[in-house]
């Protein structure tokens, strides 16, 4: 069984393990840090997370154990305290210790932001109406001054966020954890779902209103990623679903 296809690796389900490959070569090194990473990082956490091992060097292949249940689809308050008290255990981790083990530092994390940004200031920035062109800039601007002193996750949405029946049952795709800023994984969790539920998550992580500006300004630049893996690609449609998206949450 193969696993819908994300933008760094290739998965599939063998035996109760999902294996993955690297897409393009780039890919590889980041794998193999999750490797390092991620089998001292999940006894320090609540909930289930993969825990990546290597299995084959040439191709690289690494695999984890099928971290159970599904997407959140509807996120609840007992969603969003399991949720708050993750955050709260990872975001909590020493930073230091787990640059030992593999997570990329902080200049690695400063030096993809500023790429991301010169990228969204020449190639999206362009693409959008005149009138909107400043709000955009001063938006990168804020984003620019943004902390990394924080193990964070770096891409929490519904599809990382899985469910049983009841409670929360893992957390997953931790191929962009780095040491950042850690509004940047209460982004989804307080703009992008339902008040219950992210009132639950601020009410037990114990978001300051400095953190949640910060989540809101990570918010608005989600959709930026999608116009520039548009770009990348040369799809069209998915360029103009990002432009909307830019546009929406500017406003």
């Amino acid at each position: 069984m193969e696993f819908d296809g994300g933008w760094d690796s290739r998965a599939v389900l063998v035996d109760g393990w999902v294996e993955r490959r690297p897409r393009r070569p780039e890919v590889g090194a980041q794998l193999r840090r999750e490797a390092r990473l991620m089998p001292w990082l999940a006894p320090q956490l609540p909930l289930p997370v993969p825990v990546t091992g290597v299995v084959s060097d040439e191709p690289l292949i690494v695999r984890h154990r099928l971290v159970p249940g599904s997407e959140l689809t509807e996120p609840a308050s007992h969603h969003g305290r399991a949720l708050g008290e993750f955050l709260r255990a990872l975001h909590g981790v020493s930073a230091t210790d787990a640059v030992l083990h593999g997570l990329p530092p902080q200049a690695h994390t400063r030096s993809e932001r500023a790429a991301d940004i010169h990228r969204f200031r020449t190639e999206v920035v362009p693409l959008l109406p005149a009138a909107h062109r400043d709000s955009a800039r001063t938006l990168l601007d804020a984003a620019a001054e943004l902390p990394t002193d924080t193990v964070v996750h770096g891409d929490l949405g519904p599809e990382h966020v899985l469910a049983d029946e009841e409670t929360l049952s893992g957390i997953i795709d931790f191929g962009d954890a780095q040491v950042g800023d850690a509004a940047i994984d209460l982004a989804w969790a307080l703009f992008g779902t339902p008040p219950e539920f992210a009132d639950a998550v601020a009410r037990t992580y114990g978001v300051t209103a400095r953190l949640r500006a910060r989540a809101l300004i990570w918010h608005r630049l989600g959709p930026w990623h999608e116009v520039i893996h548009g770009l990348d690609i040369d799809d069209p449609a998915v360029i103009e679903d990002g432009l909307a998206g830019v546009l929406a949450r500017l406003c």
